[in-house]
């Protein structure tokens, strides 16, 4: 609700079909879907004149698509939040991942023949409200940056297994993750001893992160495959619907293990493991996200000495895993996006000449 009335949905796509599921899954949620657009220029007239709360976006539509959409919204409507409703192919995954970078809000992927419809339409309506309850898309924000608090730390376990040199680098991310990798990961020059990024994505759309992040990147970047390594300059991509574990020896497992408070990945379970393996070698970023995913892995990460940086309010879509990190005196650093990038730029690389010394 804002204020004392229903959200107001514009909604936009070609297919008649999705527009009617669309639209009854958020009626039935109590939104009001005051706009029905056919296409991106509909969508633009619509969103002027209706002024909505949110906008739900196809990006595959005749004439102006939806990344051309977003692209005037930043200049008519920047405060406009855009949740992205698109169905997966390579092409179409690669377009909703630009667009999470161009700062769509969040993403929901249309049901696939073996998808029910009730599960669909909860994720919607999720994300829907929380994009609405988020201010805005791109919200003017104060920057600064913000130091956690460093308690003393308790020994690390005994008989922790070590493997390689140097940090090893985890992150996990949720809502507005795209954007803060495509920030982060560009400015890092190396990662000496691999790394391995959690963001929330449904299955097939975290391929194509892992491409567009490697085209932007000194590292390199792909999606984790069963029995991979971490290594010098690699950063593993969790696939979205399994769950990236490593086992004794250091060796990626992707498992179909049962999602964890709606998650799979689910990023505890990996900084878990990886925290375990690497104790205090492990520098964890918790970047924008909603929940609290992240902080049970920080956790561990804190219980072994590993260091723990967070993403600041000013630049998250969404201060849920970050704050979680902060408020439970977990992060010894909160940072905007980019000055954390930055940070752990400069941390990684000279870590890498220092193992090289």
């Amino acid at each position: 609700m804002a204020g004392d009335r229903p959200l107001r949905v514009v909604l936009a796509d070609d297919s008649a079909f999705m527009r009617a599921l669309v639209g009854r899954a958020l009626t039935d949620a109590g939104f009001d879907v005051v706009g029905r657009a056919v296409d991106g220029a509909d969508a633009l007239e619509r969103c002027r004149e209706l002024r909505p709360d949110v906008l739900t976006l196809d990006l595959a539509m005749p004439g102006l698509g939806g990344l051309d959409v977003l692209a005037r919204l930043g200049t008519d409507a920047p405060s406009l939040p855009v949740v992205v409703v698109s169905a997966f192919s390579p092409a179409d995954g690669a377009r909703a991942v630009d667009a999470l970078t161009a700062g769509a809000f969040d993403l929901v992927a249309k049901p696939a023949g073996d998808t029910p419809l009730r599960a669909f339409a909860d994720e919607l309506a999720e994300k829907v409200r929380a994009a609405a309850e988020s201010g805005a898309r791109s919200r003017p924000r104060t920057r600064r940056p913000v130091g956690g608090t460093a308690s003393e730390r308790p020994a690390p376990p005994a008989g922790r297994p070590r493997s390689g040199a140097g940090p090893v680098l985890a992150i996990a991310s949720s809502t507005g993750g795209p954007r803060s990798l495509a920030a982060l990961l560009p400015r890092l020059r190396t990662v000496p001893a691999g790394g391995v990024i959690v963001q929330h994505m449904p299955p097939g759309f975290t391929r194509s992160l892992a491409e567009r992040l490697d085209r932007a990147s000194a590292v390199e970047v792909r999606e984790a495959r069963d029995g991979d390594r971490l290594r010098r300059d690699l950063v593993l991509v969790a696939p979205g619907g399994m769950h990236l574990r490593f086992d004794a020896q250091g060796v990626a497992r992707l498992t179909d293990e049962p999602a964890i408070g709606g998650l799979r990945p689910r990023a505890d379970l990996t900084i878990s493991d990886l925290a375990r393996l690497h104790g205090d070698r492990l520098l964890l970023l918790v970047l924008t996200g909603m929940g609290r995913d992240g902080e049970l892995g920080a956790q561990d990460v804190r219980r072994a000495r590993g260091a723990i940086w967070a993403e600041h309010e000013s630049t998250c879509a969404v201060y849920g895993m970050p704050r979680a990190v902060v408020e439970g005196d977990l992060a010894t650093r909160a940072l905007p996006i980019e000055e954390l990038a930055a940070v752990a730029a400069d941390a990684l690389a000279g870590a890498r000449q220092e193992v090289a010394a």
